[in-house]
Parts: C-alpha cells; sequence; structure tokens
C-alpha cells in the first residue's frame, strides 16, 4: 500500500514507487493507494499514470461534510471515470462520518452522512468497487466500530442484490483471484 495520508507517514518519493510498480506489474499484482481528497489534485497524474490496477482505500477519504455532487468527490470521480484500472473500497465509514454513531449504540442507519458518497460510487462503477470491515480497526484510539452496523451499512449504499453480489462477491474475486474467472 501507498500510503499518502500526512498524518501516518512522511512523503515518499514518487520515482521510489515507480520503481515498486514496474517490478510488481509483471506478476500482475495491484497496488493499494491511500490518500485524503484534498491531497488528490497534487497525486492525480502520479495515480493515473501506474498501470497495473490500483485500489483506492476509502474512496480517498472524502470530506462527508462536503456536498457529495461537489468539486473535490467530483474530482474524486472524474479520476474513477478516466481511469478503469482503478478500484475503490466503499469502506470504514466509522473513520469518514460526522454524525456516527462513534459508540455501540444499536442505531439501524448508521453513518448516513458517508452513505450519500458510497452509495454513488457504487451505482457508477458497480465493476470496481470492494468492502470490507477494515477490521482490527488500526489506528483508532478513541472508539471501537460494531462491526455488525458496518454490516448494516452494505444495503444502504449497494441497494439492490445485483449490486452486493458484485460488491461481495464478483469483484473480489476477479481481483483477487483472476484465475477462477
Amino acid at each position: 500500500r501507498f500510503n499518502f495520508v500526512k498524518r501516518l507517514v512522511d512523503r515518499v518519493p514518487t520515482d521510489s514507487l515507480q520503481e515498486i510498480v514496474a517490478k510488481i506489474a509483471p506478476l500482475g499484482w495491484h497496488v493499494v493507494i491511500y490518500f485524503e481528497a484534498e491531497d488528490l489534485p497534487d497525486l492525480y497524474e502520479f495515480f493515473s499514470s501506474i498501470p497495473t490496477d490500483v485500489v483506492v482505500d476509502h474512496m480517498g477519504r472524502p470530506d462527508v461534510s462536503k456536498d457529495p455532487d461537489g468539486p473535490e468527490f467530483d474530482l474524486f470521480l472524474r479520476f474513477m471515470r478516466e481511469n478503469p484500472n482503478v478500484w475503490t473500497k466503499v469502506s470504514c465509514p466509522e473513520r469518514l462520518s460526522i454524525t456516527g454513531p462513534r459508540a455501540l449504540d444499536g442505531e439501524q442507519h448508521a453513518y448516513t452522512d458517508v452513505v450519500p458518497f458510497a452509495r454513488r460510487v457504487v451505482e457508477e462503477f458497480p465493476d470496481r468497487v470492494l468492502w470490507g470491515t477494515d477490521w482490527p480497526h488500526p489506528n483508532l484510539k478513541d472508539h471501537m466500530p460494531d462491526d455488525g452496523l458496518l454490516v448494516d451499512y452494505i444495503p444502504q449504499i449497494a441497494t439492490t442484490a445485483q449490486l452486493q453480489q458484485k460488491l461481495l462477491v464478483d469483484n473480489p474475486r476477479r481481483l483477487y483471484w483472476p484465475e477462477g474467472d
């Protein structure tokens, strides 16, 4: 995983990362990229130059206090449209949400502020989305999410059985076990 989240790591020169990509490309491996939405303009060209499949962690961490139809998230959607080798995980609403829940409160419709972002990605790119709980939830210090609520989130973002099949079964199989297709 190439981590560009500034609070977690120091910046690595992209030349070094290109060397890694050149080594893994012949193996059929993919690259996972982790960044925050505000950094996408600076990283767009580098990310677009990666020839392997690319998996974006957590939809590029959009700021869910902003409009899902706004320019910041639109740039992410454009990145996905222009790069058919890019996939994204619609995971970690507990890291993105402002409204919560932050604890085990039994809420039935958790993370409602993240839903419009994730649903839009699932509906526009149904063949290039992945889901996971992010268990064991590394680097979370102030709360531990209820994994049951994370599972309950799935039908809110993948609203049909067909979308759920792609998100949970077909897409992971195509990305991680392509020889089985």
